[in-house]
C-alpha cells in the first residue's frame, strides 16, 4: 500500500516524483543503509546516511511503522535540507500478538544486539507449548522533502521462524526468518536473492513505480 500527503487545492492526493541527486537515508543502521543503496543504485540516485551527515537519531514515538518512518525521514529532510528515505521494518510474529513488531530494534537493546534479540523470541515462544511459528516482516518507506511533503509506502514477507538461526549474510532477525517457499533463511541468501523477495524489496517496487518511473 501506498500514501501522501494532500495537495492544497486540488483536494486530492498526488505523487511527488523524486529528481536525480542527493537523498539522505535517514537510518544509522549499516545493514538497511547498504540494502537501500543497493536498491536505489540504478536510479540516478546518489544516497548519502544520516550517520555520514551526523543527524541524530529521533525517538521513535509513532504506534505504527508508517508513523515511526514517517517522523525519521520529516527530521532528516527538515535538519539536511535535502530529500530524506527512512525505514522503519521488523519482525511480526502472529503466535506473539505481532512483537516485537515496531519495537523490533528495541529487543536487541542499546547494544543492538540481534542474537540476544532472536534468543528473546525464541524464548517467548517456548512459553507456551506447540505455538505456531508463523511471522512476517514489515517495512514502511517514508519519502520527505524538506517542505514536509511525505510519501510512504508499505510491503510484507511472510514466512516461519526457524530455531538455531542459520546464516550471517543479513541482519537483524534475517537468521531466523524462513520466507515462504524458501529453503533459505534470509541470512543464508545472498544479498541478490533477497532483495528480489523481501519485504524491503516490495516496498521499494511501490516507490520506484511511484516517485522514479
Amino acid at each position: 500500500m501506498s500514501g501522501a500527503n494532500e495537495e492544497s487545492g486540488e483536494g486530492r492526493q498526488a505523487i511527488r516524483k523524486l529528481a536525480p541527486g542527493k537523498l539522505v537515508i535517514a537510518s544509522h543502521n549499516p545493514g538497511k543503509v547498504r540494502e537501500i543503496t543497493a536498491l536505489l543504485g540504478a536510479y540516478g540516485i546518489e544516497p548519502v546516511s544520516a550517520a555520514e551527515l551526523d543527524l541524530p537519531e529521533p525517538e521513535e514515538t509513532g504506534t505504527t511503522f508508517v508513523a515511526n518512518a514517517e517522523l525519521k525521514a520529516l527530521q532528516a529532510a527538515d535538519l539536511s535540507g535535502l530529500p530524506a528515505l527512512s525505514d522503519d521494518s521488523g519482525l511480526c510474529v502472529d503466535a506473539l500478538g505481532g512483537d516485537p513488531g515496531i519495537f523490533s530494534a528495541r529487543w536487541a537493546g542499546e547494544a543492538k544486539d540481534f542474537d540476544l534479540a532472536m534468543r528473546l523470541v525464541e524464548d517467548r515462544l517456548h512459553e507456551e507449548p506447540d505455538l505456531p511459528r508463523d511471522a512476517h516482516f514489515i517495512c514502511a518507506l517514508a519519502l520527505a522533502w524538506p517542505d514536509g511533503h511525505v510519501e510512504w509506502f508499505e510491503g510484507r514477507v511472510d514466512g516461519t521462524l526457524v530455531w538455531p538461526p542459520r546464516g550471517d549474510k543479513g541482519f537483524g532477525y534475517d537468521a531466523m526468518f524462513l520466507p515462504v517457499g524458501g529453503s533459505e533463511t534470509f541470512g543464508e541468501m545472498d544479498p541478490e536473492a533477497k532483495h528480489a523477495i523481501s519485504h524491503r524489496a516490495d516496498a521499494f517496487r511501490q516507490l520506484v513505480a511511484a516517485v522514479l518511473a
